[in-house]
C-alpha cells in the first residue's frame, strides 16, 4: 500500500488543491511551507485519516514533526495502520 499516495490525497482533499496534486511527492513540505496548511488543516487531516483508516489519533501523538512533510505524514499513517 502506498501511504505516500494516501497522504497526498488526504492533504489535497482537505486543502481543496486537487489541481496541484501532481506537484506533491514525499519530499513536499507541509507545515510552514504551504500557507493553507494551518492548524485547521491539521485538524482536517487528522479527521480524514481517522475516517479513512479507522484508527484514532491521540493528542499526545500530534506534533509538528508528523506534519512536516508528505513523507513524515505517510510514515505516521503507515505506523498507525499497522
Amino acid at each position: 500500500m502506498s501511504y505516500v499516495k494516501d497522504a497526498i490525497n488526504i492533504v489535497c482533499d482537505v486543502l481543496a488543491m486537487h489541481d496541484r496534486k501532481a506537484e506533491f511527492d514525499e519530499n513536499t513540505l507541509l507545515l510552514g511551507a504551504i500557507p493553507e496548511f494551518d492548524s485547521m488543516a491539521v485538524v482536517g487531516v487528522i479527521t480524514a485519516m481517522e475516517e479513512e483508516f479507522g484508527f484514532s489519533v491521540d493528542d499526545d501523538e500530534i506534533s509538528a514533526d508528523v506534519f512536516a512533510s508528505v513523507g513524515s505524514l505517510a510514515a505516521f499513517i503507515e505506523d498507525k495502520d499497522n
